[in-house]
């Protein structure tokens, strides 16, 4: 277990899913330093009490653990393998835990250059959203060694609810990976079954109803048709987060030695959504897809 003084934390990016977790650490007693490249994203972290510092180098050298939420692989390579990263500065017997969505063999890329510097390394990516974020009820999937793990724990207990250690560094990964790619199939699916229920004359509000009430029932029909319903498909998750994870889903699969049928689909249709409607869109522009070729939208 920890010592009764708290380890001094640098936490480096604090947009939607980070700056909860982040703002979670510091009401719970932490010494927090924060990074990112907006300080603006920082201001409210600062205001509860966190420390800002103005570069990687300075935050990862006097941190004791280093958590990252970052956007994904491109931007976890460089800020942990860039000259001025986290690898470069940080000290001897510290642990770096990446909360964010990366590739399996960067994960272990990382955990074996961060071994042999003397510092431990876990992936832990997350899951179940912003709002869950903001309550501490995350579940999180952590990867690597299990002492430290248990070392560890009480982060995880304050930023997570369902808290799983699913062994080797890169299974972090390929759950949470796996995860992404039910919800980004059942995210592309459910505009087609409220659309069949909208187009037979049901009132919309009945159709997601009886959805939630049968075996076609999901975590994107309990959270995501609302996005749907008030136009502004979920603004919290990018279609370029989506496309981004399902090239890695659909590699993993590649490196195993299979095709995944309906993650090939997925891809396809967050794809033609991206080209439609731009990166920065938000994820459930993969429904307004639907909605602008039948030519109805789905309101209530």
């Amino acid at each position: 277990m920890m010592s009764a003084a708290k380890p001094k934390l640098f936490f480096i990016g604090v947009g939607n899913m980070g700056n909860p977790m982040a703002a979670n650490l510091v009401k719970a007693g932490y010494p927090v330093t924060v990074f990112d490249v907006s300080r603006a994203k920082a201001e409210n972290l600062i205001a509860l009490g966190a420390t800002w510092v103005d570069s990687l180098a300075e935050g990862a050298a006097q941190a004791d653990v280093v958590m990252a939420s970052l956007p994904g692989p491109v931007q976890v390579r460089e800020v942990m393998l860039g000259e001025q990263g986290v690898l470069a500065h940080v000290k001897a017997g510290a642990t770096v835990i990446d909360t964010s969505t990366s590739a399996v063999e960067l994960v272990r890329e990382l955990v074996t250059l961060a071994n042999s510097k003397g510092v431990d390394f876990l992936e832990a990516p997350v899951t179940n959203a912003v709002d869950m974020a903001a309550l501490g009820r995350l579940s999180i999937f952590v990867g690597g060694d299990p002492a430290t793990f248990e070392k560890h724990k009480p982060i995880f207990d304050v930023i997570g609810e369902k808290i799983f250690h699913v062994g080797e560094p890169g299974n972090g990964a390929t759950i949470k990976l796996l995860t992404n790619l039910l919800w980004f199939v059942s995210a592309a699916a459910i505009g087609e079954g409220l659309m069949l229920g909208a187009k037979a004359g049901i009132p919309l509000h009945t159709v997601w109803e009886a959805i939630k009430s049968s075996a076609g029932n999901s975590w994107v029909a309990e959270h995501d048709v609302p996005s749907i319903f008030a136009g502004h498909y979920d603004p919290s998750f990018s279609l370029a987060l989506c496309c981004k994870d399902l090239g890695l889903i659909n590699g993993i699969a590649k490196s195993q030695g299979y095709d995944l049928p309906m993650g090939g689909m997925a891809q396809q249709l967050f794809q033609q959504a991206m080209a439609t409607y731009g990166p920065e869109a938000a994820e459930l522009h993969v429904v307004k897809l639907l909605e602008e070729r039948v030519g109805h939208m789905l309101r209530p």
